[in-house]
């Protein structure tokens, strides 16, 4: 009887997916073609079965943080599934492996996308690449909407391992023009006035620069433009709209040029990456893992 209790039956844990993607019990009901009683009694169930309540009641519907660990796992068990059918030649097998990844926008515009060339393409892989702060990447992986994550969060989320990735250097940097007019006196005082260029309104690096040199008051100034695309963000700033702590990597092409100039020498940002992936067995993660992990040890500090 023990037993039973603890078991999770595989087809209330895959309509409790089937709810978490398509929004409603209505519309699972028609992706299962089932109804929709059918589809609340196996939801009940499950919930009955676990002691928790896995879903708000909500439209579109969400898990709760009981639901998220049972959505991860239906995730992780239908990977496990399309593994074991290609690798049995059975139907469907000829189709590409998926693997969803969430990374932050300067990782995209940087180094991320040519470590994926180094993926071995045997089975034939099709990435899903979803762009978010990295601050905030590791929440797409508690809720099982990726299978792996570039994040700053070096605390593995709940049934997933971490690995250190290395840090990605961030310049202060203006125009030449920008800082003769915005940046002539000490810093700590003209950059919480300067106009500055943010990524997003969750963008903390700028205000995070200002603070240290100012011994943690205040942050940068509230004129700022923000400007939501790392390649964007990196013109703004070189086209003199305000200064900005930019990649290295993006940064070091337009010093030398001289259309930026390093207004702080010797003071960096560095953000400590770290890759988290699912615990799965799985030949396609492993081998992304692989090509991500070897691509950044080239690419970050170490």
């Amino acid at each position: 009887m023990k037993t039973e209790l603890t078991e999770l039956p595989l087809d209330q844990v895959r309509t409790l997916l089937a709810v978490v993607d398509e929004g409603t019990f209505d519309a699972a009901a028609v992706a299962l073609h089932v109804t929709p009683s059918a589809i609340s009694q196996r939801v009940k169930a499950l919930e009955r079965r676990t002691g928790r309540v896995l879903l708000m009641r909500t439209k579109p519907v969400r898990p709760t943080e009981s639901g998220e660990v049972v959505v991860r796992f239906a995730r992780q068990l239908a990977r496990l599934e399309r593994d074991a059918r290609a690798e049995l030649g059975m139907s469907g097998a000829g189709e590409p492996t998926r693997v969803s990844v969430a990374v932050n926008a300067d990782s995209l515009a940087t180094w991320f996308l040519p470590a994926l060339t180094r993926v071995r393409h045997e089975p034939r892989l099709c990435f899903e690449l979803r762009r978010e702060d990295e601050t905030r990447t590791a929440s797409l992986l508690r809720e099982g909407l990726v299978m792996a994550a570039v994040t700053s969060s070096p605390e593995p989320v709940t049934g997933c391992s971490a690995r250190n990735l290395g840090r990605m250097r961030y310049l202060p940097v203006a125009t030449p023009e920008f800082a003769r007019l915005h940046l002539d006196g000490p810093l700590r005082d003209v950059l919480a006035v300067a106009p500055t260029v943010a990524f997003d309104r969750s963008d903390d690096l700028q205000d995070g620069f200002v603070r240290r040199l100012r011994r943690g008051a205040g942050g940068a100034s509230p004129v700022r433009h923000f400007v939501p695309t790392s390649e964007g963000f990196v013109e703004a700033v070189a086209a003199g709209f305000g200064w900005g702590v930019v990649p290295e990597v993006q940064a070091e092409p337009l010093l030398r040029a001289g259309r930026l100039v390093n207004f702080a020498p010797g003071r960096s940002v560095d953000v400590s990456l770290y890759w988290q992936q699912w615990k799965l067995d799985s030949p396609a993660l492993a081998a992304v893992a692989e090509a991500v992990v070897g691509a950044a040890s080239e690419a970050l500090r170490g």
